[in-house]
């Protein structure tokens, strides 16, 4: 296989072409071959995500990254010597709207593959369809644990952290510094549930106590929230919302100067709802998935450059989920020279990412039993801006993915392919 290296702040301008409602067609024009003059048929990628409502941000940087790793891939030849294309769906933050787009992405357009989503109860909905109709699946942003455990599929693959590798990431850190009283702002689906759930066990094997919240997606006003947590009197407010309900809730917490009374942190508190909210809202000790500051691996710094000359802003996790799953797919069916779905999650299992699409210090591969993509999480806090205006997180610990995945037993999943 011709080794396919991605070009470095290139500056390639976007393109988006509006097909029908949300949906865009990003297609090559920068190749060492004119693709697009070959008549060949495209490779299709269909990608479903939230690009309304309040995981809008997060959908942006997925869909971002996405097209980023795509201009490269086409650049480098292609899938296959074919062009590659991606069709981007609206899921709206809705079951029936996922699983409607993700049929016709399939059904009508025909796309070889399927990525998606930030929802982690839409991209369980869509796995169903794509298990269904054959189609081999990463799931870039659902952090659910189900995903890659008892609802695990031989078709899908995941880019993004579980719950559970989130919560043994930070959980210790938080009780040895703060204490284990602990109140959940926690959003009230699937994610949520399963992310707490996560911070209970390794709060319950500490002797903890907690209390929580369930709340609905799209909140406003988390004043009686906030009061019922001043009333219990934790440690630590352990904010689960994402996006910009995440947003709205530490800047209310803020203004109701709680930082004195308890310490705020969690699990995420991505770049997206970082540079959203006052500077008085950036506190506390989170984690990151991924993070455009690591002076020891040189190819992050080349990946930054080329998205903050696409963005104008630093990439976050959320734009390496997209680009890593487009790279992921190019690559694999390149070196088996298929698009069959058996033969390339066949070969998934167990590969090893290389360092440009890895982007982290440590081996960054898909656990063969599971799918689940095995990579670094940072620990660290959330502060003001410093000189540079994203630099808005300072890493304190740097974890391998095997120190905070659990052990396969625990994730319940039995992988089997059809007959």
């Amino acid at each position: 296989m011709r080794r396919m290296t991605p070009p470095r702040a290139r500056g390639v301008a976007r393109r988006k072409l509006l097909e029908t409602g949300l949906t865009w067609t990003a297609l090559a024009v920068a190749s060492p071959f004119p693709l697009h003059a070959r008549g060949e048929q495209a490779v299709k990628i269909g990608m479903v995500e939230p690009l309304s409502g309040a995981y809008a941000q997060l959908a942006e940087a997925e869909v971002e990254g996405a097209r980023a790793a795509l201009d490269e891939v086409n650049h480098n030849g292609g899938i296959l010597n074919r062009p590659a294309e991606l069709l981007i769906e609206d899921s709206a933050n809705s079951i029936a709207e996922g699983v409607e787009k993700t049929r016709l992405l399939i059904d009508r357009n025909e796309v070889d593959f399927v990525l998606g989503n930030v929802n982690s109860a839409v991209a369980m909905a869509m796995m169903r369809i794509t298990a269904e109709k054959r189609k081999l699946h990463i799931v870039t942003g659902g952090h659910t644990d189900e995903i890659t455990g008892v609802s695990c599929s031989w078709n899908v693959f995941r880019i993004c952290k579980t719950t559970t590798m989130e919560a043994n990431a930070i959980a210790d850190t938080l009780i040895e510094k703060f204490g284990k009283r602990w109140y959940f702002f926690t959003p009230d689906y699937s994610y949520g549930h399963a992310l707490q759930e996560a911070f209970e066990r390794k709060l319950r094997q500490s002797g903890g106590e907690w209390a929580s919240d369930f709340i609905p997606l799209g909140t406003a006003d988390y004043s009686r929230y906030i009061v019922n947590a001043q009333t219990f009197q934790p440690n630590v407010l352990i904010n689960l919302m994402g996006g910009a309900d995440q947003a709205n809730s530490l800047e209310q917490i803020a203004q109701f100067d709680q930082s004195h009374e308890m310490a705020v942190g969690g699990a995420l508190f991505e770049l997206e709802s970082i540079l959203a909210v006052s500077d008085a809202a950036r506190v506390g000790w989170w984690t990151m998935e991924w993070w455009w500051n690591q002076p020891a691996v040189p190819e992050v710094s080349a990946f930054n450059a080329s998205i903050r000359q696409r963005t104008g802003k630093a990439p976050s996790a959320r734009n390496w989920f997209g680009y890593a799953a487009v790279w992921t797919l190019a690559l694999i069916a390149n070196q088996e020279r298929s698009l069959d779905p058996f033969a390339l999650s066949r070969a998934l299992q167990g590969f090893t990412l290389p360092p440009h699409v890895a982007l982290g210090p440590n081996r960054t591969f898909f656990r063969a039993r599971n799918h689940q993509l095995v990579s670094t999480t940072l620990v660290g806090e959330v502060h003001p801006p410093r000189s540079d205006p994203f630099d808005v997180f300072t890493p304190r610990a740097i974890l391998a993915g095997e120190s905070v995945e659990p052990p396969l037993e625990a994730s319940g999943c039995k992988l089997a392919f059809p007959s």
